[in-house]
């Protein structure tokens, strides 16, 4: 039988929030710092390049904070 402790599941939902709140601080970043709009570039245009790119750096930024959660 596993045995899961209490202080594990509350470390990993607020690590989860944690790299989520990083991801969405790094959207908003992200948005302000580019000259057009990436939800009129995305939803409308449907700018695929653009969609890559952000997917991209979602992947890398999600690697890098479970890199740093987990040292």
């Amino acid at each position: 039988m596993i045995n899961i402790e209490l202080a594990e599941v509350i470390s990993t939902i607020f690590y989860t929030f944690l790299g989520l709140g990083l991801l969405i601080l790094c959207w908003l970043v992200i948005e302000r710092i580019t000259p057009l709009s990436l939800r009129k570039e995305l939803e409308d245009d449907q700018n695929t390049a653009i969609a890559i790119v952000i997917g991209a750096l979602f992947l890398s930024v999600s690697i890098i904070i479970a890199a740093v959660i987990l040292s």
